[in-house]
C-alpha cells in the first residue's frame, strides 16, 4: 500500500511537471535536525524533491541565531524561521520573506509540574518562571498574565539559558515559557515527572505559525520555491497517511534520533504540519502584526504584502 501511495506521489508530479536538470536548493534549518522537520525528510527520502528537479540540501546551522541573516545575504536560498521573529527582523530592515509554512501552530507553551499546585495562568501570581529568549516570550507570558487578571510585575522572570526541563523540575523556577508543546512534556515524563501545559492561543494570544518558509525578495519568482513547496506538500501528505513508514524513513536518514524521545515527538508533531504550506492566511498575519506592535515589540504594523506572499 504504502508502495503504491508513493508511485502515485511520484507520477502525480512527474504528470505536472516537465523534466529538468537537477537544481540546487539549499535549506538552512533553525535548529538541528529533529522532528520538527519531519514533512522535509520525508519528501527528501522519498525522492519527491529530485522529481521536483532539486537537489535540496537540508543544513543545521551551526549557530540558530544567524539563520535570518544568513539567508538575507544570500548564504542560503530558504530558511526555517518563526512567524513571531519574522515581524522583528522586518522592523530592523532584514529583507526576508515567507513564502510557505512548515508548522502551522504554535508550539510554545507555559509548562508546570502536573502535581503542584498550579492549575491556571492566575495561579503563577507572584511565582518564578524560567525564560530562555527574552523579548518576545517575556511579551508572551505578559498578555496571558494580563488575560488571568495577574499583574505581570508580580511574576519573577529567570533566565535559566535552555535548560527549561531541569530547573522546572529541579524547583529552580515554578514554570517555564519557551518550551515546545511536542518535546518538553514527553522530556519531563522521561524524566520521571508529568507536566502541565497552557497554550497561548487559549490564553489571549492571537494564533500564529511556529515554523515558516523564508527567501529574500528577490527570489520571489524563482520556480524553484513553488516545485519545493509542492514536495514539501507531498512529503506532509504522506507522512500524515502513513506516519509509521515515515518513522523508518526519518530514522533510516537520522539513525542517531532514534529514540523514545523523538518517536513520541513524531506522533505529537503531527497533527501540527501544514497540509497546504503554500496558503496564505492573510488575516492571520495581520492580527498578528498588529499584537506585535499593540505590544511594542515593533513600532507599526506591516502590511501583509511586505512580510508574506503565496506563491502561484
Amino acid at each position: 500500500m504504502a508502495r503504491s501511495l508513493l508511485f502515485a506521489l511520484l507520477l502525480a508530479l512527474l504528470l505536472t511537471s516537465p523534466a529538468r536538470a537537477q537544481e540546487r536548493l539549499t535549506v538552512l534549518l533553525e535548529w538541528f535536525v529533529n522532528p520538527d522537520h519531519a514533512p522535509l525528510v520525508v519528501a527528501q527520502e522519498l525522492g519527491l524533491f529530485e522529481t521536483a528537479g532539486l537537489e535540496v540540501e537540508l543544513l543545521p546551522p551551526a549557530d540558530p541565531s544567524i539563520v535570518p541573516r544568513a539567508v538575507a545575504a544570500g548564504q542560503a536560498d530558504v530558511g526555517i524561521h518563526y512567524q513571531p521573529s519574522l515581524y522583528l527582523d522586518h522592523a530592523a530592515g532584514l529583507p526576508l520573506v515567507r513564502f510557505g509554512t512548515l508548522v502551522e501552530t504554535p508550539l510554545n507553551t507555559v509548562t508546570v509540574l502536573a502535581e503542584g499546585s498550579i492549575s491556571g495562568i492566575a495561579d503563577l501570581a507572584g511565582r518564578r518562571v524560567g525564560f530562555s529568549v527574552s523579548g518576545f516570550e517575556d511579551v508572551l507570558l505578559a498578555r496571558m498574565l494580563e488575560q488571568a487578571g495577574v499583574d505581570p510585575r508580580s511574576v519573577e522572570m529567570i533566565n535559566v539559558n535552555f535548560a527549561l526541563t531541569s530547573a522546572l523540575i529541579s524547583g529552580q523556577v515554578d514554570a517555564t515559557i519557551g518550551g515546545f508543546r511536542n518535546f518538553e512534556l514527553t522530556q519531563m515524563r522521561l524524566a520521571g515527572r508529568e507536566g502541565r501545559a497552557f497554550f497561548p492561543e487559549e490564553n489571549g494570544i492571537p494564533v500564529y505559525d511556529e515554523l515558516i518558509f523564508v527567501t529574500r525578495p528577490e527570489l520571489l519568482e524563482d520556480g524553484r520555491l513553488l516545485r519545493f513547496l509542492e514536495a514539501v506538500e507531498a512529503g506532509a501528505l504522506y507522512l500524515t497517511n502513513h506516519p509509521e513508514e515515515s518513522w523508518e524513513l526519518f530514522i533510516r536518514a537520522y539513525p542517531d534520533l532514534d529514540d523514545e524521545l523523538n518517536r513520541q515527538a513524531w506522533l505529537d508533531t503531527l497533527p501540527r504540519f501544514a497540509k497546504r504550506p503554500a496558503a496564505l492566511d492573510h488575516r492571520r498575519y495581520a492580527r498578528f502584526g498588529a499584537f506585535m506592535a499593540q505590544s511594542g515589540l515593533i513600532e507599526q504594523t506591516p502590511k501583509v504584502e511586505e512580510i508574506a506572499v503565496e506563491l502561484r
